[in-house]
């Protein structure tokens, strides 16, 4: 058991988690997941990142009762190193160093039908791992962010996708063309308030990009230089907006129904 606050354990995952994580994580091609969530989807899911070393306090191994973990890299430690370890104020015991995964685009399957989101400069890492979550809920195929989005694999944006991410595939700092390249020019869909077509009365002809852009700024087609079809939420309420995350599900929901609606 680890009882040093100063082993090289500690100062690992700390890097990984602190203020220069961004740059550990993307040297490493490693991140750090906590708590029994978490856990669970790591151990039952075929794809997605593996683990590479569990770290669990004592109340963490009375968390994972009945989860077999015969065959990770367990490292058992204090309630004192946990703490130290985690980003949370009231930690699980359980912490994970995972593998950030190597997806390819032409490996996914697609149909008529399939979906997916690309977050545009998003920032908010609150939203981005809601919204990762959705996509998992409604079926997207994967997420692809553009450079200077949020980090995907940041303490915060993991946290918020309470075990999706080992859903659903996650391709990072995609210029909007690549994607549209790669997918051979799927339809592509921008929110916009002003935008005289109702996401509820939208068909797609094919595969489909949906677009949501920074939370401040937004995003329009013209800034993306693209040819895109810009759809509107319709609301009867007096709410001016929604928040980014509850309209990229309402949109996502729409998006799942067969053949578009």
């Amino acid at each position: 058991m680890i009882e040093s606050l100063h082993s090289p354990h500690v100062g690992r995952v700390k890097a990984l988690i602190g203020s220069r994580g961004v740059k550990e994580r993307s040297e490493s091609s490693l991140f750090v997941a906590e708590g029994i969530q978490a856990l669970r989807e790591a151990l039952t899911c075929q794809q997605g990142p593996a683990i590479e070393t569990l770290y669990l306090s004592p109340s963490g191994i009375d968390r994972i009762t009945g989860l077999d973990v015969t065959e990770v890299n367990v490292v058992e430690v204090t309630d004192a190193v946990m703490q130290a370890m985690t980003s949370t104020v009231t930690p699980q015991g359980i912490v994970m160093v995972c593998s950030i995964p190597s997806y390819q685009l032409s490996d996914i399957s697609i149909t008529p039908d399939s979906f997916f989101i690309y977050l545009d400069r998003i920032q908010d890492p609150g939203n981005a791992g809601t919204i990762l979550r959705s996509a998992d809920a409604f079926g997207a195929r994967a997420i692809i962010t553009s450079p200077h989005s949020v980090d995907m694999y940041s303490p915060k944006v993991v946290r918020s996708t309470a075990g999706s991410l080992w859903h659903i595939p996650v391709f990072e700092s995609m210029e909007l063309s690549t994607l549209l390249s790669e997918l051979k020019n799927p339809e592509c869909i921008v929110l916009s308030s002003h935008a005289s077509e109702s996401i509820v009365d939208f068909r797609a002809s094919g595969p489909c990009v949906a677009v949501f852009g920074n939370e401040g700024a937004g995003t329009s087609s013209s800034e993306l230089a693209v040819t895109a079809r810009t759809v509107a939420i319709p609301m009867s309420g007096q709410a001016e907006s929604l928040n980014l995350s509850a309209a990229a599900s309402i949109v996502m929901f729409t998006l799942s129904r067969p053949s578009h609606g």
